[in-house]
């Protein structure tokens, strides 16, 4: 596979944060935050729970959490085709 990058589509939400430092200099702190991937299989976890009827044949919490995971790899590779 791929560097993590490539995985997981890489920061969500990434952020940085300015402060004062020392002698008068600034400081940047970065936070990467969620990957994407976590993102996407998060929004679609809460679609999967909001129609529970629907995904009846996915095997308890964790079938679903899985589920979720594979739409968020089905979102990840439609940007891949998407950017050719």
């Amino acid at each position: 596979m791929g560097d993590r990058w490539e995985e997981d589509g890489g920061p969500a939400f990434p952020s940085s944060v300015e402060r004062p430092g020392d002698e008068g200099s600034r400081e940047v702190i970065s936070y990467k935050g969620m990957s994407l991937r976590d993102w996407f299989a998060g929004q679609a976890l809460a679609g999967i729970l909001a129609c529970p009827a629907d995904y009846a044949g996915a095997k308890g919490f964790d079938g679903r959490v899985a589920r979720a995971y594979e739409y968020a790899d089905a979102m990840l590779k439609q940007r891949e085709v998407g950017h050719e």
